[in-house]
């Protein structure tokens, strides 16, 4: 009979335990090989930016792309966080059109609560990992530039305040932090192209445009449900791939909040952006799951010139 020396039996199980391991990374390494050295914009929202758990999930994602050789640029909004500061200042919330009626006094507290609070915890959790990430809003460097936006409701324009429509994208200072190896994190607020002022932007819109002007590989809003769903609320089935095409059909069937999004990711791959995905904010690690397994989660959109099988 043979007996195994112990150190043996010790060696086996280390290579049992650590072969899933490198299953996983070899299963990354076709997508690791596709965005190697290519730009991916993440929208950062929904629960993930309030769950402890899920923020660090988040930061240690994007750490992961930026070291294997992505270049990640974050974009946040702060609707909760907006929303209980306004509280606290005894200002209303309102909504119209899916938009946050931005007054003036509003608009100092977005401005406030996205630069001063969001941007700079999010920073702070992305440089734990190192000198990484960079914050700033859409008015440094002009990087982004807007107008006075007014939605038309029943046939009529209404005028929401400090709310912008995106005229012009500058992504210098951008590409500048990501040859030097950074994590630009951008707040939603745009600079005026006319009047002086600042805007509050839709943060699922300035993603968007920012991706489209980036050339980037990959736009990833992050968001509460689990993607698009085939047929809500009477199914939960979410479609995991469709074209810009199909997509343009749903948009009048969306609820308000999935609206903005969608219209994003329509945006973004009708100007340049290889594919635009809505994934789940709720899963940890949501990030790394969506671009580097071969099942992938959530809802990806690709242009119509796309075949079945080239986008990845």
């Amino acid at each position: 009979m043979t007996v195994n020396h112990p150190e043996e039996r010790k060696s086996s199980t280390r290579k049992h335990t650590a072969l899933p391991k490198a299953r996983i990374l070899i299963e990354a390494l076709p997508w690791l090989t596709r965005h190697n050295g290519k730009v991916v914009v993440i929208k950062f929202g929904g629960n993930a930016m309030v769950n402890e758990e899920l923020k660090d999930a988040f930061a240690q994602d994007v750490v992961f792309l930026r070291q294997a050789g992505l270049k990640p640029v974050v974009v946040h909004g702060g609707g909760p966080q907006i929303s209980a500061a306004l509280d606290r200042h005894g200002i209303v919330s309102e909504f119209k059109a899916g938009l946050r009626v931005t007054t003036e006094d509003a608009m100092d507290v977005v401005r406030m609560v996205l630069a001063g609070q969001v941007q700079r915890e999010l920073v702070g959790l992305l440089n734990q990992h190192g000198p990484l990430a960079v914050g700033l809003t859409g008015e440094d460097a002009h990087t982004i530039t807007a107008i006075k936006h007014q939605p038309e409701i029943d046939g009529e324009l209404v005028d929401i305040g400090r709310v912008g429509e995106i005229t012009a994208i500058d992504t210098g200072a951008i590409e500048a932090l990501l040859a030097d190896g950074r994590i630009p994190v951008v707040s939603s607020i745009a600079r005026s192209q006319d009047d002086g002022h600042v805007y509050n932007v839709n943060a699922d819109t300035a993603a968007a445009a920012l991706a489209a002007a980036l050339g980037a590989e990959t736009l990833m809003v992050l968001t509460d449900v689990e993607g698009l769903y085939e047929d809500w609320p009477n199914s939960d089935e979410v479609i995991s791939r469709l074209t810009a095409s199909q997509l343009e059909k749903l948009l009048p069937e969306l609820s308000s909040g999935m609206v903005p999004k969608m219209e994003g990711c329509l945006h973004a791959v009708r100007n340049g952006v290889t594919t635009a995905r809505v994934i789940d904010g709720r899963v940890q690690h949501s990030i790394l799951l969506e671009i580097f397994t071969d099942e992938g989660i959530g809802t990806m959109v690709v242009a119509d010139a796309e075949e079945e099988g080239d986008a990845v």
